[in-house]
């Protein structure tokens, strides 16, 4: 996804019959360490920025086109509570999840006279290999973000998606934010 030619080949070289893409979920995204900006690692910060905010504007210009010519499609992207309200040691990912919320907003108002409809599912806490990934394989570290509640799952986003996609076509969900019960507010969580 952080590839521009890479994503570009990649979606040219589907199979005639997938080329028409009617659904489009952009759910590539990653966020790495948990740093105070000034202490950041750059390659850090390249590495949330090219996927959460270049990849997902890859993927989009490169499907919106036919989406157009077809009249007709829904794109859902994969936000986060994070791009609602900024934590501390979370400002690059929080600033990339902002952008998608903006991309998001921005592509409405673009496809407005259009049929297609744009949509933006934003999570708190998903169990999935998040954590892993942000603390750079430390798997003790990542199993402490989940610790003591009772997170969403990827199940549950995925139910989310589905929702948001079966809709009548004159029905736009224009965005959610889902949280687990254990949660309050990006960093407001109760542990047991």
């Amino acid at each position: 996804m952080r590839d521009r030619d890479g994503v570009m080949s990649q979606l040219t070289q589907l199979p005639v019959d997938w080329q028409g893409v009617d659904i489009l979920v952009n759910n590539a995204g990653l966020s790495r360490g948990l740093d105070k900006l000034q202490e950041g690692d750059l390659d850090d910060w390249e590495e949330m920025i090219d996927a959460n905010v270049k990849g997902l504007l890859y993927v989009t210009r490169a499907i919106v086109p036919g989406m157009v010519e077809r009249q007709g499609g829904h794109i859902i992207n994969i936000g986060s509570i994070a791009g609602r309200h900024a934590y501390p040691r979370g400002n690059v990912y929080c600033a990339s999840k902002a952008a998608v919320r903006a991309i998001t907003q921005g592509l409405k108002q673009d496809l407005l006279g259009t049929p297609i409809r744009v949509s933006e599912i934003d999570p708190g806490l998903v169990e999935t290999e998040f954590s892993e990934v942000r603390f750079h394989g430390d798997r003790q570290r990542a199993s402490e973000t989940y610790h003591g509640l009772t997170p969403l799952t990827g199940e549950d986003i995925a139910d989310l998606v589905w929702f948001c996609a079966s809709r009548p076509n004159h029905v736009n969900i224009s965005e959610m934010l889902v949280v687990p019960t254990d949660q309050a507010t990006a960093t407001q969580v109760y542990r047991r």
